[in-house]
């Protein structure tokens, strides 16, 4: 399958520079350690909480999980990397690190369009929301969202082992990815770069269209519910929405576009690789009573 002479490569990471070098090791592992805490403390409250029941939350506790696993293919390498003489990172590291980013970051999608789908039964058809999302539906949704995870970075991890290298092995990045890979594969990647296009291209776009279609669709039922409903019901969707946004707009913005790498795409990659993971704890808990009281009662308990 490796038809290749390199046996590794070297990450460039985010900067050269020895004192913005310590900057990044410190930022980021700032920031790691907060993305770690701010998900546990999520996965945790939902599985000990007894009001926190209700498959929104259920598939809270997937996206946090993600969260958490999803920040943890890029930022240890690139928190040691900035303090490292030497950074590489071996061929088979590297196509790890391919299908664990793209198995992690597609799972995220998934339960992004669950968690809509979720708040889209609750909103416009409340009376057969507990049969139509029970448990088991629920269950089944998520391990849906885990085969289509791995049927998407399978693909991609595919297609990388499908590049031969040949001799620059330098990528100009923080983690391995297909797109700084096509640019040092010797051989004419037009092919495979429109196939990386149309399956994250394509799985980042069609989705961040089905959310926004949900949250029209969400939004335009409101109108018929009480000023009560329509202010929870807003400040949930308002939360998932924030999140969508901050998501989808780098992931768009990196996988639709011809072979070209912009200087500022390892800025942008950092936006959805580190800040989204380390701000959806965020954007949930201070939205959000119900897990705000949730956490309270548990840490209370346990002083």
């Amino acid at each position: 399958m490796m038809n290749s002479s390199v046996t590794e490569f070297i990450l460039l990471g985010l900067t050269q520079d020895p004192v913005k070098q310590k900057a990044v090791f410190g930022v980021f592992l700032i920031f790691y350690l907060a993305t770690l805490s701010g998900n546990f403390l999520i996965v945790v409250t939902i599985k000990t909480s007894r009001t926190l029941g209700s498959p929104m939350y259920f598939f809270l506790f997937y996206l946090s999980f993600a969260d958490a696993c999803f920040s943890t293919t890029t930022a240890p390498r690139l928190i040691v990397d900035a303090l490292a003489q030497k950074k590489t990172i071996s061929y088979n590291e590297c196509m790890t690190q391919v299908f664990a980013a793209h198995f992690f970051g597609c799972m995220e999608i998934l339960v992004l369009i669950l968690m809509a789908f979720d708040r889209y039964v609750a909103i416009c058809k409340p009376l057969r929301y507990t049969t139509i999302m029970s448990r088991h539906v629920c269950s089944v949704l998520v391990i849906l969202a885990w085969v289509g995870s791995c049927i998407h970075s399978s693909a991609q991890v595919f297609l990388a082992l499908r590049l031969p290298f040949c001799g620059p092995n330098v990528i100009d990045h923080y983690f391995c990815d297909l797109q700084p890979l096509l640019k040092l594969a010797c051989m004419d990647t037009y092919m495979i770069n429109l196939l990386v296009v149309s399956n994250s291209g394509a799985i980042c776009t069609v989705s961040f269209i089905i959310l926004l279609i949900s949250y029209v669709v969400i939004l335009y039922s409101l109108r018929n519910h009480s000023a009560e409903g329509r202010r929870k019901a807003l400040s949930t969707c308002t939360s998932h929405f924030i999140v969508v946004v901050l998501f989808f707009g780098p992931c768009i913005f990196m996988y639709t576009r011809p072979p070209t790498t912009f200087p500022i795409d390892k800025m942008v990659a950092v936006f959805y690789t580190i800040g989204t993971p380390l701000l959806n704890p965020l954007i949930y808990t201070l939205r959000n009573v119900e897990v705000k009281n949730a956490m309270k009662k548990l840490w209370c308990s346990k002083a």
